[in-house]
């Protein structure tokens, strides 16, 4: 992932759109009532996603998020190969990281994607 990297945060129960470039769903579980055709995938990194462990304890509380995105940091460092397969991706362009969360300012994807920017 050389030089800037292109990357969208987006809720996987919106249109998909053309200028979504690449789609990867990055939650561990599979959005309820989205079929695989709606979703429009790239790609399913389920394992780029928080652990249970983490995901339980953090439960989307706005007090919890800063130690969260430390921990989800954490983890992140030991996942070479689902990093590797999104560092491809966002190399030919734009990539669109895809939640399943109600709240859209305290979520993995918002997470991941800024440890990403904070990468290159």
């Amino acid at each position: 992932m050389a030089g800037a990297i292109d990357i969208r945060v987006k809720r996987v129960y919106e249109p998909a759109q053309p200028a979504d470039g690449q789609r990867v769903l990055v939650d561990r579980l599979w959005p309820r009532g989205v079929s695989k055709e709606k979703a429009a995938l790239t790609l399913w990194l389920k394992d780029i996603a928080p652990s249970d462990e983490l995901r339980h304890w953090f439960d989307h509380k706005a007090e919890r998020w800063e130690e969260f995105q430390r921990r989800y940091a954490a983890e992140l460092a030991g996942k070479d190969e689902p990093l590797r397969q999104l560092g491809n991706l966002l190399d030919n362009g734009r990539v669109t990281l895809l939640y399943g969360a109600h709240d859209e300012r305290h979520n993995n994807a918002v997470a991941l994607a800024a440890w990403l920017q904070a990468q290159k």
